[in-house]
């Protein structure tokens, strides 16, 4: 059932993908709204959520929803949809093609399925519960670097919310002087797909939503990554920080940030 439903999922995706490209085209930034300090949200994201969530009505109806833009506030006694409709709002605004379509289903408290379509490229990462993770049909598999010092990570920088900025910048510097490099998408969701593929060897970050990284955290483990809180503890979801790697170098990374962040 899972993997019936996440197929249903990775076309629902497709479709929003599809009007995010086509609007980029004509974009007209005079549409901009503003969520808060650097939180930019466009009618594109809305457009796009209620798009997705009407769609999701249709493959799962007794379903609620966890959505970025509050398209729709019902909640499911056992299914919820997790929904990113744009990640990397401020880069598709700017015209810099890394954005996606995140999608998760939590059953109860666990994640069981999540999609994450990367629109530019056209590349569907998706996995559930009970399968492998795939990359459009082909399966994939985290990197098997052993160490930091062979990898390539990813971050995010925070946006809005600076207090502990100090800790993160020296967290960055340590980390940038001991791997192959640090790379800043823009996108939580694509960083953690990336991760799933062993493009990254891992992702960390703080501040994030449930939005953010529900749909990549499934890909993540059935890639036969790790994900992991800043404190090496299993809640990710809503604890608004996460370490995603490919479980060779799990430990060095977090050794590393607990020098900062706990």
């Amino acid at each position: 059932m899972l993997q019936q439903i996440t197929d249903q999922v990775t076309e629902v995706a497709r479709e929003a993908g599809d009007f995010i490209r086509q609007e980029r085209k004509n974009f007209n930034a005079d549409r901009i709204e503003f969520k808060g300090l650097n939180d930019l949200v466009s009618y594109v994201d809305k457009t796009a959520e209620q798009k997705i969530v009407a769609a999701l009505q249709k493959i799962l109806p007794e379903a609620g929803f966890n959505t970025e833009e509050k398209t729709s506030t019902k909640i499911g006694e056992r299914y919820n949809w997790i929904i990113d409709p744009l990640d990397g709002t401020t880069n598709f605004i700017h015209g810099l093609p890394v954005f996606s379509v995140s999608i998760a289903l939590q059953e109860y408290d666990k994640l069981v399925a999540g999609v994450v379509y990367e629109v530019n490229q056209d590349e569907c990462f998706y996995a559930s519960a009970d399968s492998a993770a795939y990359l459009n049909g082909k399966e994939i598999k985290v990197s098997a670097a052993p160490a930091i010092a062979d990898s390539l990570l990813a971050t995010g920088f925070p946006y809005y919310d600076f207090t502990k900025q100090a800790q993160y910048i020296n967290l960055f510097t340590e980390l940038m002087k001991g791997c192959h490099g640090i790379r800043r998408m823009g996108s939580a969701a694509v960083d953690l797909a990336y991760t799933a593929c062993g493009r990254f060897e891992a992702f960390y970050e703080y501040n994030l939503n449930a939005w953010d990284v529900a749909a990549g955290i499934v890909i993540v483990k059935q890639a036969g990554g790790e994900v992991v809180n800043f404190s090496g503890g299993d809640e990710v979801v809503n604890t608004r920080e996460l370490l995603a790697t490919n479980g060779k170098i799990t430990k060095e990374m977090l050794e590393m940030i607990h020098k900062y962040f706990v």
